[in-house]
């Protein structure tokens, strides 16, 4: 009498472990494909993947931009990766310290800003003069984004 009851029960085990076993499970080559449509904006990431783990290598512009990427990997195939090694490198922002071509860039910079003046040395700007506080988020943006070493604004005055 015991083994018809546990006919029943073998029987159950056995349909629970067909069924797990014959989930298909997404191959490495699946989820790198996925990963590396999601990665097409930036040419410069590599995708490798080995047993549901990714790893993304190659240079970006800056941490968001690091931090993106990796969370649209995670995206791609979330049930299949395992896990993310991110390998992706910021690249150094170059510092601009040629005198003469950071002087012409900020004269372009600073032409929408008639009572403001800047100078140039050792790779610093210098800003001096009168500016509106609605515009000094404008300018200071401009200057910076020209990779000075820095820009002093100790001269400038705010209306």
């Amino acid at each position: 009498m015991k083994l018809k009851q546990f006919i029943p029960l073998l029987m159950l085990v056995f349909c629970f472990a067909l069924v797990t076993s014959c989930k298909s499970k997404v191959s490495d080559a699946d989820i790198k494909a996925k990963v590396e449509t999601a990665m097409s904006p930036n040419p410069t990431v590599m995708v490798d993947v080995k047993d549901g783990v990714v790893t993304l290598t190659g240079d970006v512009q800056t941490d968001e931009d690091k931090r993106n990427l990796e969370n649209a990997a995670k995206a791609a195939e979330p049930k299949a990766i395992k896990s993310i090694v991110n390998n992706l490198t910021v690249a150094p922002i170059e510092i601009n310290t040629d005198d003469a071509d950071l002087t012409a860039k900020v004269v372009d910079a600073t032409k929408d800003f008639p009572n403001v003046k800047a100078t140039v040395a050792d790779g610093v700007i210098t800003v001096t003069g009168e500016v509106e506080q609605a515009r000094v988020q404008t300018l200071k943006m401009s200057l910076d984004a020209l990779n000075p070493k820095k820009v002093d604004f100790t001269g400038l005055q705010v209306k």
